[in-house]
């Protein structure tokens, strides 16, 4: 009976370990380290980092931590960064012919895109809006329009020219461009402060609120990032991208009482005029001044409209 008791046991015992013999042999190989390596990909940090014309030496660890940081953010952050490339595509043009018009370099279109990450319609909760996430006071100061029924701050191209005026001023007072997108997050009058108080002339020498201390290194990361992004991972084809959607425009200087009514009778729906005039605040245009504002109407091919 106790060698019955005994074999049954063994039997037991064998059929238990065999289902974790059979797993373990079927179980794969763990991946050596160049495969791990393959696939979590590391940003490399440039010896030299440049934003308007401003080049900084990457030659201590402050400076590495803190752009090896912004890096890491935007190479891991995937479909934020993704849609930023893609978002780029429709808008940097326009950006960049605003910038030239104004006389502005052309790396400031890079502060938009970490301002807004390109979303035109992008709103904070300090009420900044549009593109170049401009408060209300700040744009009626540099000549935009903000009420309820038109808020420029959503016509990419006005607030474009009213960031410049802003950025120019900043500049040209505080004597670096660096130190101007500082106070594009800060305030100018902050940043003058600190100036004194720090004794200091260069953006990299101070410091500053964390955010601010962060800003202009997010500034050189993001544009490292559009200079190469497959060297982040990132593998878009044209097809990939955000096109500018064709458009007429129609300049208007009376008032529209309907601006449903007034889409529909040009051959399209409200939500169209919308997207391509988010600075319309209402469902009318009111003018009594007979202001000169300029609609984008949507060129789409019959099978669209319907």
């Amino acid at each position: 009976m106790l060698q019955a008791d005994l074999n049954k046991a063994l039997i037991i015992g064998l059929t238990a370990i065999l289902p974790l013999t059979a797993c373990a042999k079927e179980e794969p190989k763990a991946p050596n380290v160049q495969q791990v390596e393959n696939k979590l990909l590391l940003p490399e940090i440039p010896t030299e980092a440049e934003w308007c014309g401003e080049k900084l030496a990457i030659n201590n660890e402050y400076y590495r931590e803190r752009l090896d940081r912004e890096l890491m953010n935007f190479t891991y952050s995937h479909s934020s960064t993704l849609q930023l490339l893609k978002r780029a595509n429709r808008y940097f043009p326009l950006l960049e012919r605003v910038l030239k018009e104004e006389g502005m370099p052309d790396d400031l279109k890079y502060l938009a895109a970490i301002e807004s990450s390109l979303n035109p319609r992008s709103y904070s909760p300090a009420k900044a809006a549009g593109m170049w996430q401009m408060v209300p006071s700040a744009a009626k100061e540099f000549g935009l329009q903000v009420d309820e029924h038109v808020d420029e701050r959503y016509n990419i191209e006005l607030e474009t020219r009213a960031a410049c005026k802003y950025l120019r001023h900043a500049y040209e007072l505080l004597g670096t461009w660096n130190l101007a997108a500082a106070s594009y997050n800060t305030g100018i009058g902050r940043v003058v402060k600190q100036k004194k108080v720090q004794l200091a002339d260069n953006f990299y020498e101070m410091n500053l609120m964390e955010e601010t201390n962060r800003y202009v290194f997010r500034l050189l990361a993001v544009k490292l990032l559009f200079k190469n992004p497959k060297a982040y991972g990132f593998y878009l084809q044209e097809s990939d991208l955000y096109h500018e959607v064709p458009c007429d425009t129609i300049g208007i200087d009376t008032t529209i009482e309907n601006l449903a009514q007034f889409a529909r009778e040009r051959g399209l729906n409200y939500n169209l005029m919308k997207e391509e005039n988010a600075w319309l605040r209402s469902n009318t245009l009111p003018n009594p001044k007979g202001k000169h504002f300029v609609l984008r109407l949507p060129i789409l091919n019959d099978e669209k409209k319907r």
